[in-house]
C-alpha cells in the first residue's frame, strides 16, 4: 500500500489521523486532495456508515482509502446522539449548537457517563474492507472547557482525567482517544499485511 486516502473533508480527523498514520505509508492524501465528495449517510451503525464512505471513495479513485464514522454516545440518552453525532450538529455543522443540545436534552440527570466510539474502514481496490473499532469512556462537563480538538471535545473528559478533549493538546489526546485506539489496530493490521 504504497498510497492512503483518507476519505474525509473533516480537518480535525484529517490531523489526527495523518499524525497517527505518520511514517507508515509512503503517501497519505485526502478526499479534499482528490475532489471526492463525501456520501450521505445512510447507515445505522458506525460499521456501516465508515464502510460506505471507504468503499464509496475507493471506488471513485481507485486506491486504498480509509474512512472513520464517529460519534459520541450518551448513556442517560440511551445511546444518543450516537451515529447521528453529526447531524445533531446541522448544517453547516455547528457543535456549539449540537453540545447545547446534549446539555439541554440531559438536563438534571444524574447520570454523565458518555462514550465515543470511532471505527476506521480501510477499503482497498480488490474489494477487501477491514475495520477497527476503539472506544473510549467519560463523563460530560458543563459548561464546554477548552478550544482544542474538534466535535463534542469541550464537553468530554476521558475516564481516569480531569481536563476535556478540548483543553488537550493533540499529542495528549492522541494516547487516548477512541480513534488512536482504532488507529492502533489499523497501524497492527498495515504493519503485519503490508509486504
Amino acid at each position: 500500500m504504497k498510497t492512503l486516502v483518507l476519505a474525509t473533508h473533516n480537518k480535525g480527523k484529517i490531523k489526527e489521523l495523518t499524525a497517527l498514520l505518520d511514517g507508515l505509508v509512503p503517501e497519505i492524501k485526502t478526499a479534499e486532495d482528490l475532489r471526492l465528495i463525501e456520501p450521505p449517510e445512510y447507515g445505522t451503525t458506525f460499521i456501516e456508515n465508515a464502510t460506505m464512505k471507504a468503499v464509496t471513495a475507493m471506488r471513485a479513485c481507485g486506491y486504498a482509502c480509509l474512512a472513520d464514522d464517529s460519534g459520541l454516545s450518551v448513556n442517560a440518552l440511551n445511546g444518543e446522539p450516537g451515529v447521528y453525532s453529526a447531524d445533531w450538529a446541522g448544517h453547516p455543522r455547528d457543535f456549539k449548537m449540537a453540545m447545547n443540545l446534549v446539555n439541554d436534552k440531559l438536563g438534571d440527570a444524574s447520570d454523565r457517563s458518555a462514550y465515543f466510539t470511532s471505527v476506521l474502514a480501510l477499503a482497498f481496490p480488490d474489494g477487501r474492507v477491514e475495520t477497527f473499532e476503539g472506544r473510549v469512556n467519560g463523563t460530560l462537563c458543563w459548561p464546554p472547557r477548552g478550544l482544542e480538538g474538534f466535535g463534542y471535545d469541550p464537553i468530554f473528559i476521558p475516564q481516569g482525567h480531569d481536563k476535556t478533549f478540548g483543553e488537550m493538546l493533540l499529542e495528549e489526546k492522541q494516547g487516548m482517544s477512541h480513534r488512536a485506539f482504532a488507529t492502533e489496530k489499523l497501524v497492527e493490521y498495515i504493519k503485519n499485511n503490508n509486504h
